[in-house]
């Protein structure tokens, strides 16, 4: 029997929401910032991924668009507002974490803005205290006419670039398209070069995104909080932030898990969840805490139905609700390998854009 000592820690968006929150407000505040927004993103993927700029971590994106943001009138009540306003829930995650942060110790290590965090605890009733996200005083920041009509036309120039593709075998920035190493040139000019010499370019250096090594630090506040190790940990990811925090859990015997993930979780997580339901959490961190996770796996690896999974959570104490919440949904749990990960990454990848939506869904 394994330790009863265990302790939940999730990220927000993909888990226990649907949105990409900053992509949001940046398709709304940016006129055609869905856009910019994506060419960002992907440019976000090779700096963090490819290229690996000392300093720079995965998410990096979040500050990357805040003088974007403020150019176009963003404040701290427009997100906070906005956040309210477009909340949107994965399936039975309010019932999910309800029955987790009653169970065991649970958290949530975000790279969303707080406003986002904080709207979201209120509207689930999750303990704020108990979450990791990006702060951000954004009215303190102020933004002369000149720069404000800089920011303005660096967007229009960023709208021009060709889209960044980044092939899966790609270890440099040589391995990139020619069109997309022009893009990913002129992006350095623009940010490391040009704003690096604007005020408002403090924006960039002040704010701490919570992505990256970020989040791995945030598992180790949590696991010295509660006393525990690093292997009494389940986490679960879905994308390109997460990889550290995956790394982490992993190479110290806890449980990591991409739920509903992108190429980047799949690459770097043990068991890969895809599911219409967040019931598949409480679902699986169930089976962790009774057998910890070289049990688990041994139990996973042999093809056990998800109907058997469910029957044993129930006995463990998997509320009725959450159990027909899994009956009902589609859900798979597979053991992530070097024979299935391709499969899984493309798998997961499309089935992600099912469940968010296609531009949310293809963001690293």
């Amino acid at each position: 029997m394994a330790s009863k000592k265990k302790v939940f820690i999730t990220d927000c968006e993909g888990p226990v929401s649907k949105n990409d929150n900053a992509f949001e407000l940046t398709s709304h505040y940016i006129p055609q910032g869905d856009i910019f927004f994506r060419k960002l993103s992907r440019y976000d993927d090779v700096l963090a991924d490819i290229i690996k700029k000392p300093g720079y971590k995965a998410g990096n994106t979040l500050c990357l668009i805040l003088p974007f943001l403020k150019a176009y009138g963003v404040s701290n009540d427009v997100m906070r507002s906005f956040s309210r306003k477009t909340l949107t829930l994965m399936k039975d995650s309010i019932e999910s974490l309800n029955f987790l942060k009653n169970l065991l110790p649970s958290y949530i290590v975000s790279t969303s803005y707080e406003h986002y965090i904080k709207a979201l605890c209120e509207a689930i009733g999750f303990p704020v205290e108990n979450t990791y996200s990006t702060k951000v005083d954004i009215d303190k920041y102020e933004l002369s006419e000149q720069e404000r009509h800089q920011l303005l036309n660096i967007v229009n120039v960023v709208l021009t670039l060709p889209d960044i593709e980044i092939p899966n075998t790609a270890l440099s920035i040589e391995d990139l398209p020619q069109p997309s190493r022009f893009a990913v040139n002129k992006l350095n000019e623009i940010f490391w070069s040009h704003i690096a010499k604007m005020s408002c370019s403090t924006m960039l250096s002040e704010v701490k995104v919570v992505g990256g090594e970020e989040k791995a630090n945030a598992i180790k506040e949590i696991v010295a909080k509660e006393g525990c190790e690093i292997s009494d940990v389940i986490y679960f990811g879905d994308s390109i932030t997460d990889v550290e925090a995956f790394k982490l859990v992993r190479e110290n015997g806890g449980l990591a898990v991409s739920f509903n993930g992108n190429e980047y979780a799949i690459r770097e997580a043990q068991l890969a969840i895809l599911s219409e339901t967040a019931a598949s959490i409480p679902l699986i961190t169930l089976l962790f805490m009774k057998y910890g996770r070289e049990k688990l796996c041994k139990l996973l690896s042999k093809g056990e139905d998800i109907t058997t999974l469910i029957d044993e959570a129930i006995t463990l104490g998997l509320t009725g609700k959450l159990a027909k919440a899994l009956k009902s949904s589609y859900v798979k749990i597979e053991l992530i390998t070097q024979n299935n990960k391709e499969k899984l990454s493309l798998e997961s990848s499309s089935f992600r854009k099912k469940v968010r939506g296609v531009a949310i869904g293809g963001l690293g």
